[in-house]
């Protein structure tokens, strides 16, 4: 059972309305913040009108204010938006949907000028009007404004968007504005150059099922672009165009591959498997694979083989890892695969090429491998307390300690160090090179 003391609504409730405006006043003297918030709930205990002047006096307040609102200001900021933007979805809109909606259309309003003044880095700020954006969505559907009007009223928000705090406005409104008033905020949005015009036409056509008009928004070079290639190429894919979007995706393919193209790669996979064209896309599956390691593109590949053929790749596909120019990929693999025996194998076939800079896989790495293999895992441990030492980096001498106490657990299930030096001689050979390090070494007794 709670304690009557705990705060809780029901608690409160007993001590009585006049206790609880005592505390209130109390508790709110000298706090801007929570006097508002008292105001605001007196005017919506008037009714709704005076719910909708204490907002709008608020908003402009905020709209007027020059003041910067650093890191610790921020959550008072923010507090205080969440209020207006709760006031306006809450009681506003149940009394009167309309005055909601205005009062939302000029909350928003106001995003440009508090971004400018706010540093947003944690997107605290923003994701308050993302939520607006959402709210007008649902609040649009509650109320009967022309197509027209709303296109207006939309472009105008656009057109002061600076800080992409709108993107989410134009496929939130979709339904409420219907075909005719997609069309219009196109005009309007090519007219008025609504920020940064492109995205909002893309949405706008996409919005509409307007597959030549969102293309148009495209030039030739931009396509031959392997990321808007692929941005194109899924969007074409889900509008049933496979056949263009593999055109589009093949103009973009000229030029060095980069690690980081999986997404054009997956892209064109999917077109290919559209077309019924599987002996190709299982080529680019392992292609794909070969170049990166990719466990997900080689999983997609063996789950399409026939049965038995799958084992027989599967083994060509450790050789591969096992012979990638890159050995940390080929490490990376082989643990995360579960090839543990020819994880350690590989360990020592490369054992001069570790470096201490590579920690998560290092360390993956040698946990996975520490049970049946612990010199190969302490092969790989051993370079991140050299790296550690070697660059005076002292923010990972608390890693390398850990590192180093596991050497020394490991060391005990080692009959055999291969040539390598033992625990006890390794750590003398660091105590020789960097015994200067009297931090590190304080950590290690610890």
């Amino acid at each position: 059972m709670a304690s009557k003391r705990s705060l809780n609504a029901k608690n409160l409730e007993a001590l009585g309305a006049d206790a609880l405006a005592a505390l209130l006043i109390e508790v709110s003297e000298g706090n801007a913040a929570i006097q508002r918030r008292l105001r605001l709930a007196l005017a919506a205990a008037e009714g709704v009108q005076g719910a909708v002047q204490e907002v709008r006096k608020r908003l402009t307040a905020i709209d007027r204010s020059n003041t910067f609102v650093n890191s610790e200001r921020r959550k008072a900021l923010v507090s205080d938006l969440e209020a207006q933007l709760q006031a306006i979805s809450g009681p506003i809109a149940m009394g009167d949907p309309e005055q909601a909606f205005d009062l939302l259309l000029r909350f928003l309003e106001i995003s440009d000028g508090v971004l400018e003044r706010c540093p947003d880095g944690t997107g605290v700020v923003i994701g308050v009007f993302d939520r607006a954006v959402q709210q007008l969505g649902s609040l649009g559907s509650a109320i009967q404004r022309e197509p027209e009007t709303l296109a207006w009223q939309i472009a105008e928000l656009l057109t002061q968007a600076s800080y992409e705090q709108f993107d989410g406005l134009v496929p939130a409104l979709k339904n409420v504005l219907g075909d005719w008033g997609l069309k219009v905020l196109g005009h309007y949005c090519r007219d008025r150059g609504a920020g940064d015009g492109n995205p909002y036409l893309l949405q706008i056509a996409e919005a509409r099922g307007d597959v030549e008009g969102y293309l148009a928004q495209f030039t030739a070079e931009e396509l031959s672009w392997r990321d808007t290639s692929t941005t194109v190429g899924r969007y074409l894919l889900s509008c049933g165009r496979a056949e263009q979007a593999l055109e589009i995706l093949d103009g973009a393919a000229n030029g060095v591959v980069d690690l980081q193209d999986s997404q054009w790669h997956d892209t064109r996979i999917a077109a290919l498997e559209a077309l019924n064209r599987s002996a190709e896309a299982q080529e680019l599956r392992w292609e794909w694979f070969s170049r990166t390691l990719s466990i997900s593109h080689l999983r997609d590949h063996l789950k399409r083989l026939d049965d038995f053929e799958d084992v027989n790749v599967e083994e060509q596909a450790l050789q591969v890892a096992e012979q990638h120019p890159v050995s940390l990929l080929g490490l990376h693999f082989l643990v995360e695969w579960g090839a543990l025996s020819r994880a350690a194998r590989h360990v020592f076939a490369h054992e001069d090429e570790w470096e201490g800079n590579a920690d998560t896989i290092h360390t993956l790495a040698a946990e996975r491998l520490s049970a049946d293999h612990p010199l190969a895992a302490t092969l790989l441990l051993r370079p991140l307390v050299f790296f550690a030492l070697w660059m005076g980096a002292a923010k990972r001498y608390r890693n390398a300690a850990e590192h180093l106490r596991s050497c020394e657990q490991l060391a005990d299930r080692i009959n055999d160090w291969q040539g390598h030096p033992d625990h006890s001689a390794y750590v003398e050979r660091m105590q020789d090179m960097f015994g200067a390090k009297p931090s590190f070494w304080k950590l290690v007794k610890r």
